[in-house]
Parts: C-alpha cells; sequence; structure tokens
C-alpha cells in the first residue's frame, strides 16, 4: 500500500520550495528621520524580512526591515507586524531574521509587533509559497486564503490543553475491502500510503475515516480530512469525537464567527488537537506533525475556492502530502479523472471491494429506457415519471420507507421555451431568461419574470412567431413536490435545497425532493431513488457534464437499500449511455478510466494543464503578446464571451493555453510574470487568469 520511492507525479514541486526572488529593502524616510535615528537596532539578527499585505504581482516578495531593539523580543518569525510601505503602514507577516542585508541604503524600521503570536511558521509559509507557484498567483492571495483574521481577545485566552493519546481502534469496517487493512497498517506504523478509495454503496464513510485519524491519532501524528459542506462536516466530527474523544477533534468552517474560528485555529496551531475536519477553508489547517491528509468526494466543485489564485483542496493537499512526507487518500463513491491519473501515474493505489460485494451491496438501478421497461409502457421514453418509477416509489412507501426524488434544477419552473416554436425566451429589456416562480403554496405566483434583472413580463410574445403561449423547459424542485403530491395523496412530501437543506430524515414513508448535493440522510436508507431528468444533467456544455453527472448520481444512489432489501433506483436517461452504464454496475473506475483516456487523446485536463485568460478584446491582445509561453504551449482563441455587437467586437474575450504536465509550472510562472508587468505598468483594464478552471467550455 506504500507508495514506492521515488514516485511523485510529474508536475508535483520537489520538497524545497522555490527561493524567492532577490529581495528589496524598504528605505529610510526623511520625514520624522529624527525620531527614527533615536532607534537602535536589536543585537542579534537585526533584518527582519517581511512580506507585505499588498496585492500586487510584481511585489510578491519580501522586504528587508530593522528590528528595533524595543521589539526584539516580540518580533519572532512569523509574526504579524505594520511597517510604512510607499508612505502607508500596511499589515504584513514576518517570515525570518537575519544579521544582513543586501540593500545598501537605510532600512526603514519595524513599526510595530501587532501580534507576537507566530501565526506563519516556517512550513506553512513554504506551503503557501508551493501554492503560489503552482497556480500562478501571489503568495499574499494564498496567506488571505491560509490565516484567519487575528481576533486578540482570543489570543490572551489560556492555552488549550493538549488532548491525551487516543487508543488504536481494535475493529474496523476497511476488511471488507481488500486492501483496506493494509492501508491501516501503513498508516498505523507511520509509513506514507497514497490510494484512492471508492466507497461501498451505503458504506458509513465518516465512521471508516474516523476510523484511520484514530488509527493515525495513536502514533502521535496528525489527520486532515476535508469535506464539502457543513453537513458533511457535522456527520464526520462526531464519527471523529467517538473515536479519538471530544478534546483531540476540531471542526473548521468558514461560517463559524471569527473568534470560535480563531479560537480552533490556534488550538491546531499550537499542537493541542491532533484531528481536524472541515470544509475547504481548512486545506490549510496548521497540523503539527500530519500523518494523514483526506479529501472526501473530491469532484465537488465546493472543494475549489472562488478567490484568486482558485486553488483546489485536492491539489493543496496532495502538495502537503509531497512535502510533508505524509499520507493521502482521495476517497468518494464515484471517482474523477484526477484521481485516474493518480493511479495510472503510479503516485497512489486503489482500494475498493471486489465485484461480489459491490453487487451485494449495491440497490437495484433501472433506466427509464430499458427495453424490458419501453416493451410494458411505451410513453416510458417521453414520460418524466414513467410507470416503473411509480410502482418502485409505491413500494418502497407501502414497506414504510422514505423516497427519495432529485431534481435537477431548484425553483418552480426555472426554464421557459415558446410553446408554438419551442425558441428560448427573452426578457425584454435585458435579454435574461425568463422563468416562473412559485408561490407560498407551490403553484406559480404571477407572470414570468427575468432570471437576471428580475423585471416581470405580463404580456409576453414570442419574437419570432409572435405566440403567447409558454411550455417548460424544464421542471424546479417546487414543482416536482406539488405534481407528486398529486400523485401520491396523503403521503407527506419534504423538499431540501437552496435555504431548506435538511440533514436528516425520519425511517418513514414520506417524499423527499431534493436539489443534487442537498439529499438529506434517511435512518435506515431510502427505499427507491428517482433520480429525474438526467438530460439536463448529461447535456450541459461543460467539459465533466458526464463525470458530474455520474458523481452526483452515485452520491444519491449511496443512500438506498441494498438490492436484497428492496432498495431500487431509477434513472431517467437512456440506459446505452456509459454514466448509465456505470451507474447499474457501480462501477465508476470503468467510467473514470474512458474519461481519462478520451481527454488524453484530445488534449483536454488533467492529461494537459490549462490555463484560461479572459478580459476585454484589447486588454487580452496585450497579454497574448508580452507572456513568455513555454515553446510547449499551445494558444487556442481569443473567442467572444457573449453576442458580439454590430462591428463585430465583444466585451469579453477568453483565450486558452495548454501545456504538458510537465511544463505546468512554466505556464505559472509565465502566468505570474505576465501578471506582475500589468501591475507594475498599472494597466487598468483587468484579465483574469485562472490555471486549471474547473469549467472549461
Amino acid at each position: 500500500m506504500t507508495s514506492p520511492e521515488p514516485t511523485p507525479l510529474w508536475d508535483l514541486p520537489s520538497p524545497a520550495p522555490k527561493p524567492d526572488p532577490p529581495r528589496k529593502a524598504a528605505a529610510g524616510r526623511k520625514r520624522g528621520a529624527g525620531r527614527k535615528g533615536q532607534r537602535q537596532p536589536a543585537e542579534t539578527d537585526p533584518v527582519a524580512r517581511v512580506i507585505v499585505d499588498v496585492p500586487l504581482a510584481h511585489l510578491d516578495r519580501t522586504f528587508d526591515y530593522r528590528v528595533p531593539r524595543e521589539l526584539d523580543d516580540a518580533a519572532v518569525p512569523g509574526c504579524r507586524v505594520r511597517v510604512r510601505f510607499a508612505g502607508q503602514l500596511v499589515d504584513g507577516f514576518l517570515v525570518e531574521r537575519g544579521a544582513d542585508t543586501e540593500h545598501t541604503g537605510t532600512l526603514a524600521f519595524l513599526e510595530r509587533v501587532t501580534s507576537s503570536e507566530p501565526v506563519l511558521p516556517p512550513r506553512l509559509a513554504a506551503l503557501c509559497r508551493a501554492v503560489a507557484q503552482r497556480y500562478g498567483g501571489t503568495l499574499i492571495d494564498v496567506l488571505r486564503l491560509a490565516l484567519p483574521p487575528r481576533h486578540a481577545k482570543v489570543e490572551g485566552e489560556p492555552a488549550r490543553e493538549p488532548a491525551a493519546t487516543p487508543p488504536r481502534p481494535a475493529e474496523t469496517g476497511w476488511p471488507r475491502y481488500p486492501r483496506g487493512p493494509v492501508l491501516a497498517e501503513a498508516l498505523g506504523t507511520g509509513r506514507a500510503a497514497h490510494a484512492v478509495w471508492q466507497a461501498l454503496p451505503g458504506e458509513d464513510w465518516p465512521a471508516r475515516l474516523a476510523e484511520l485519524a484514530a488509527t493515525v491519532a495513536a502514533t502521535g501524528r496528525g489527520a486532515l480530512l476535508v469535506v464539502p459542506d457543513h453537513r458533511d462536516v457535522a456527520r464526520l466530527h462526531v464519527a471523529c469525537a467517538e473515536r479519538v474523544g471530544e478534546r483531540a477533534v476540531v471542526a473548521l468552517s468558514a461560517d463559524l464567527g471569527p473568534a470560535e474560528r480563531y479560537r480552533r485555529w490556534l488550538a491546531v496551531l499550537r499542537g493541542a488537537v491532533r484531528v481536524v475536519v472541515g470544509t475547504r477553508a481548512a486545506m490549510f489547517a496548521p497540523v503539527v506533525d500530519t500523518g494523514l491528509f483526506v479529501v472526501w468526494d473530491d469532484g465537488d466543485d465546493l472543494h475549489v475556492d472562488p478567490h484568486m489564485p482558485y486553488p483546489h483542496v485536492r491539489d493543496v493537499l496532495m502538495l502537503r502530502a509531497h512535502t510533508e512526507g505524509a499520507s493521502l487518500l482521495v476517497a468518494g463513491f464515484a471517482r474523477t479523472a484526477e484521481a485516474q491519473l493518480l493511479l495510472e501515474s503510479g503516485w497512489a493505489h486503489p482500494v475498493l471491494a471486489d465485484r461480489e460485494r459491490v453487487r451485494a451491496e449495491s440497490p437495484r438501478v433501472t433506466a427509464f429506457g430499458e427495453d424490458f421497461d419501453l416493451a410494458r409502457d411505451q410513453a416510458a421514453r417521453a414520460a418524466r415519471l414513467p410507470a416503473v418509477a411509480f410502482e418502485a416509489a409505491r413500494a418502497a412507501l407501502a414497506a414504510g420507507a422514505p423516497v427519495l426524488v432529485q431534481v435537477p434544477r431548484r425553483g418552480y419552473v426555472p426554464g421557459l421555451a415558446c410553446g408554438r416554436c419551442r425558441g428560448p425566451v427573452r426578457c425584454r429589456r435585458c435579454a435574461g431568461p425568463l422563468m416562473l416562480p412559485g408561490g407560498t403554496g407551490g403553484s406559480a405566483a404571477g407572470p414570468p419574470s427575468c432570471r437576471w434583472c428580475g423585471v416581470p413580463d405580463s404580456s409576453f410574445r414570442c419574437a419570432a412567431c409572435g405566440s403567447d403561449r409558454l411550455r417548460a423547459v424544464v421542471v424546479g424542485a417546487k414543482r416536482t413536490a406539488e405534481e407528486l403530491g398529486r400523485a401520491f395523496p396523503g403521503v407527506p412530501v419534504r423538499t431540501s435545497g437552496a435555504s431548506e437543506v435538511l440533514s436528516t430524515v425520519e425511517a418513514e414513508p414520506a417524499l423527499v425532493v431534493c436539489t443534487p448535493g442537498a439529499e438529506p440522510v434517511a435512518e435506515g436508507g431510502y427505499g427507491t431513488a428517482l433520480l429525474l431528468d438526467g438530460w439536463a444533467l448529461l447535456g450541459r456544455q461543460d467539459l465533466r457534464a458526464a463525470e458530474e453527472t455520474l458523481r452526483r448520481w452515485m452520491t444519491a444512489a449511496a443512500l438506498v437499500r441494498r438490492g436484497t432489501r428492496g432498495g431500487r433506483v431509477v434513472v431517467g436517461a437512456d440506459a446505452a449511455l456509459s454514466p448509465v452504464q456505470a451507474l447499474v454496475r457501480w462501477d465508476p473506475g470503468w467510467h473514470a478510466e474512458r474519461e481519462l483516456a478520451e481527454r488524453t487523446e484530445l488534449g483536454f485536463p488533467p492529461a494537459v494543464r490549462m490555463a484560461s485568460l479572459e478580459g476585454s478584446p484589447d486588454a487580452l491582445a496585450g497579454l497574448l503578446a508580452e507572456i513568455g509561453l513555454p515553446p510547449s504551449a499551445e494558444l487556442l482563441g481569443p473567442v467572444p464571451l457573449g453576442e458580439p455587437d454590430a462591428e463585430g467586437r465583444t466585451e469579453r474575450e477568453r483565450a486558452l493555453v495548454r501545456v504538458p504536465r510537465q511544463d505546468g509550472n512554466a505556464l505559472a510562472a509565465a502566468m505570474h510574470a505576465a501578471a506582475a508587468l500589468r501591475s507594475a505598468r498599472k494597466d487598468p483594464e483587468p484579465v483574469r487568469m485562472q490555471l486549471d478552471p474547473l469549467e472549461l467550455i
């Protein structure tokens, strides 16, 4: 189970981070020179290397300052400081102290030490620099993601006592997977193991991950487990607390208050807590002596941070595992193409059950387009909810089990088309799409309104044919709940999605209508899951449409009881499609192999690394003329984003640049150099640069 040495992926950096560019000094100012002249530098290591909090790419380096004698004890490496930069007081982080400087002039003094708490230890600073280099961003942008805002009152509180070392779990559920015990043994002996775990349907995955975390904590090392949303955090936190104790585990997420978040983060930094669970905000958590990193459901788009430089949790944890010599587990019910690349490169090993156990644990899956069902119900191909779905739902309700209904879109009728020509309907004010809102009782309330500007259109006329009739293109969750309520009178109908997400439902007859990602957990499992409108997911103009559809289906189907207990899944898609076949056989690995092979042949990520450049036509043309791309780079575009005007120009354009994976770091360096040049010139028009974007089409 342990990875061969050395077998790192070819685009991972070496453990030693690249050195910073040559440092520049902050020169002493003339105004107030008399007051500064009275300050004396520290006797030992009087030079401080400071990262200033200035969001300019050409200032992405450390600057030298003098440490005054009165701040000698407080100015420790990693602390927060205030310095004068370009005539203004700005925040910064003291990275290290030295005896000399390359600057030949006079250095400015540190103004003050905001806090002597070493919030930026060397290992965290090296990680942030490596992430910035991988994505072509700046160090200060990554530090804003990694370090929570300071809370002075929390720093003054007594330090949390370290938790006791928990015992190693005596029994676990990992023997159900042939390589599971080998993985647990590697973690228990401190060896680094890289694995991709494909969980069985119905698996209590929080318990399995908590067992691995407890195994690592028993050796005195730490574990960091990152999941997509707060509901997963709550389940995983409870499972870990049962095995390592309440004091040995904390949950970190962005929705915590500033005081509580900083309090928990400090407990992790000071080594009082060994196990950390959280959302993507926890991927930089400074766990001391980490032995295990885990990312659950790495295909979820919640794992991508929406702020510069847009890091992905999986990639950040890969960097940490590589540089810190720790184990990494990429886990989920489905498998992404990126996880498949880890397996095919030899950097990670698969952990999955044998086919006999998979068949025994899986629910029975039926597609609408199966020949047997079409022979019984000729309208099944066109019906949104054919007879086979009704029969499966009735059987589950009669057995006393809830029924899960997954709908791709929230709302009532979020997509409308002309009732005569079937053309899309647009707002006469801003050309945005019209939608039919739902009232409090579930039915349509008022005329259609624009999803962009919100203006209602009570006298709609199709611009193409003049018809005033409308038809639904996509039916939302609320409309589906209304229809099912009429089809199953007397059965409670509950909805989960948007602002009303349910965590759990009781083991009683009910219809639970939800959007993807908002499926509540049912006690004892659902009797049936109806996966409706598969064409809406598979027909999206997105490179990852098939992969994402299968991931959402498998996440919902995993909540259903096994087939031997009557569990059934009915999916609304053609049975001949590869995602449907992978769901029927419960074989996401086969689909991931096909997906990666196709992307390799076509030159799409993750087989290559790709950068997206977006901006106005003039700004984008100037950037492409100046950026120093690697020789292997291939430029695609630029292409307009949106409808062109009468002169054939658009407000924004996008260009794609792709390179082989071994040249990914060179592409990131070129993007950073171009951003530094533009910021030094103070170009007024911004260009959005993103490496390895999740959406390419």
